[in-house]
């Protein structure tokens, strides 16, 4: 599976361990990314903007390999600034969120029937980090997940392309590195929601890793591209 990783403070967190062999690309450490996207393609976050090409000049290429994954339905995963980078390359918008910053723990609520989300059965904790949202989805995406202050908390786009808002690979101790910038009584509180909450999040996405890694699986056993018109 190809990984993206956008900083060192948002790599694969729990995913490491739940996904299998992976090939991680940095390229903010100067590496090139892939040209094709693999048996399986899984973008992170990061702290960048989905249309900052300037300070981050590895977003159109990123953009472009997300494009080219979900037209051929390869397997394919974006958590936040990936979802926001998939939602760009297909055609949605993103923008500066208007409800302020959605950090810490929150709940996402599943809508759909869907391979990555079924065994979730109602609200389930989710670490947030993000102000830029998600607000209109591309054409042909299926909304499966939605929240309180920002409603596109994840979609799938074909029957390979899912893109989520929030973060189901953090650790309580990579969450610990992003709220440094915020007050140290708010960042001790959050810290705390998230650390209490740690068992029910392994609980809720650790399936989801493993769901998607089955898929990416299945997809190299097939050795099958399609190919998507639009």
């Amino acid at each position: 599976m190809t990984v993206i990783e956008h900083e060192a403070e948002a790599g694969l967190g729990y995913f490491a361990g739940w996904l299998g062999d992976v090939v991680v690309y940095r390229p903010y450490l100067g590496e090139a990314l892939p040209e094709e996207p693999g048996d399986g393609l899984l973008v992170l976050g990061g702290a960048a903007s989905a249309w900052d090409d300037a300070n981050y000049p590895w977003l159109p290429a990123t953009r472009a390999l997300l494009r080219t994954a979900v037209e051929r339905e390869v397997p394919t995963l974006g958590i936040c600034l990936g979802a926001q980078l998939m939602t760009l390359a297909c055609g949605g918008q993103v923008v500066r969120g208007d409800n302020g910053l959605e950090v810490g723990l929150g709940q996402i609520v599943p809508m759909a029937d869907d391979p990555l989300f079924r065994h979730l059965t109602g609200p389930v904790p989710a670490i947030q980090y993000h102000q830029d949202a998600m607000t209109v989805l591309p054409d042909d995406a299926v909304l499966i997940a939605t929240g309180t202050r920002y409603p596109h908390q994840a979609f799938r786009i074909g029957p390979n392309a899912w893109g989520v808002q929030f973060h189901p690979e953090a650790t309580p101790a990579i969450f610990e590195q992003w709220t440094t910038e915020l007050t140290t009584r708010q960042a001790a509180e959050l810290n705390e929601q998230v650390s209490a909450a740690e068992a029910g999040l392994v609980a809720s996405w650790r399936p989801l890793a493993e769901a998607f890694a089955a898929v990416v699986a299945e997809n190299a056993r097939s050795g099958s591209i399609t190919v998507r018109n639009h």
